[in-house]
């Protein structure tokens, strides 16, 4: 067993909970005067200020067969494939209303289907939201198409079927391959189905593939993972998305059909996150930060290391500054310094799509300090570093003097040696990666507030 990547006692200490900064500010904070009316004044603006920039597309396919009991995500449980075929239609007539407010088409080079389960739909239905994205949008011919599978729901055939579509990035969730744990969160997939499914995309030669694994789940042991583990690292894939399994039952109700008892300790999670680490970097996988591990010569990877790296609401991207338009119930578009979400409800997104209107139900302006802020967070998230000069010239401020308040907080993490402060810069160790959150937090202006509830966040470890 390899030692622990940090210590029990400053675990101890930052054993917390606080964002992800997917965004800044984050999710709790926007607001209903941001609504349809905000929303196209700020898609109009993307087509006077982006026409000739990089622009990332999002579909949110929220349905599932089964639930499974650990997850948080915005999804409809239903076996009615009907209710899935009226609703590729109502995104098809969001896509065009978004559209009809642009003169020019907007380019993108980057789509991502997200769910829920994605392949929920039919390949039909895929090809019809892509020819429409192809009549409404400028589509580059290095398109990042990816799309996330439960390998319940794809086999040899449809694969090949998929990356005829032109999706090469696919990202498989496995979560864990032991039986008793999948049992316990109610997701039953045999290894050999998993199996089956890489291995066929190997063949075909899909660039990226990614498999999601979770710890902390119920019924995992030290033995089990390092089973899992093992079994993942023979199929090698490009990329791994190793998350903490957050437990929140009185926020998602699916997560009160899991025994609690049958939960890790804090110190069982810190070990079995110790040993996934170890044995990934170990497997010669990049950290790239958080959650994710990519092969050197992924894109991922090589994003990092040219520091391209963006942060958004699917995780860590290869498209630096792109903007996000977004699609489906609940999806969430970043533009320009606003952010705008869909409506929750299915019948409340539903609605609003057939009278014609964006069915936006809330979102946020960022304003100047919230830009400024947003881009420190932004730059320790995907570059582990702020660069105070570069941060000092593009919003006329003297960092030291802006920030003096953080930057006194930040000594009791620097010497915990989880960063290192220079006269023009903060880098973030080694050590420090692990805690990249905590970090993170310290220039967060609305954390600093009085009576902010942090139990809406997952722990950061």
């Amino acid at each position: 067993m390899p030692e622990l990547i940090l210590p029990k006692e400053l675990i101890a200490k930052m054993d917390k909970a606080g964002p992800r900064y997917t965004s800044y500010p984050t999710a709790d904070k926007f607001n209903s005067s941001y609504n349809e009316q905000t929303h196209k004044n700020t898609l109009s603006l993307l087509e006077k200020d982006a026409t000739n920039e990089i622009n990332s597309l999002y579909f949110h396919i929220p349905f599932c067969k089964s639930v499974c009991f650990y997850c948080a995500c915005n999804k409809v449980i239903t076996m009615h494939q009907y209710r899935a075929d009226s609703y590729v239609d109502i995104l098809l007539k969001e896509i065009a209303l978004v559209s009809s407010h642009f003169d020019k088409k907007i380019k993108v080079g980057q789509i991502h289907f997200g769910g829920g389960t994605p392949t929920y739909i039919s390949d039909e239905q895929i090809a019809k939201i892509l020819l429409e994205v192809k009549k409404y949008f400028d589509v580059t011919e290095d398109l990042e198409c990816g799309i996330e599978i439960d390998p319940r729901t794809v086999d040899h055939k449809r694969l090949i079927y998929l990356q005829t579509l032109g999706f090469n990035r696919i990202s498989i969730g496995v979560q864990d391959f032991d039986g008793d744990v999948q049992k316990a969160v109610h997701r039953i997939q045999p290894f050999r189905q998993v199996a089956e499914l890489y291995l066929t995309a190997k063949k075909l030669g899909i660039p990226s593939i990614n498999m999601d694994m979770i710890y902390g789940l119920p019924k995992q042991t030290e033995e089990t993972f390092s089973h899992s583990l093992e079994t993942l690292l023979d199929l090698r894939p490009d990329r791994v998305a190793l998350y903490a399994y957050a437990h929140i039952p009185e926020r998602f109700k699916p997560q009160r059909r899991i025994n609690e008892e049958d939960l890790p300790s804090a110190d069982e999670r810190l070990k079995l996150l110790s040993m996934a680490i170890y044995e990934l970097t170990k497997a010669g996988y990049i950290y790239i930060g958080m959650d994710h591990f990519a092969l050197p010569d992924d894109p991922l990877a090589i994003a990092k290391k040219r520091g391209e790296l963006q942060r958004n609401f699917q995780g860590y991207s290869t498209h630096a500054k792109s903007n996000l338009i977004a699609f489906g119930v609940s999806a969430i578009s970043h533009i320009n310094g606003h952010y705008a979400q869909n409506h929750k409800e299915l019948d409340d997104y539903v609605e609003a799509v057939e009278q014609n209107k964006l069915p936006t139900l809330r979102g946020y302006s960022l304003s100047k300090d919230d830009l400024l802020r947003n881009e420190v967070i932004m730059q320790l998230m995907c570059k582990g570093k702020i660069s105070f000069t570069e941060i000092e010239d593009k919003y006329s401020i003297n960092f030291q003097t802006y920030f003096s308040r953080e930057l006194l907080k930040i000594n009791s993490l620097v010497e915990e040696e989880l960063c290192v402060l220079n006269s023009d810069s903060l880098e973030v160790t080694t050590k420090g990666w692990f805690l990249i959150r905590a970090i993170a937090m310290q220039f967060d202006k609305y954390l600093q507030q009085k009576q902010v509830r942090l139990i809406k966040f997952s722990k950061i470890v």
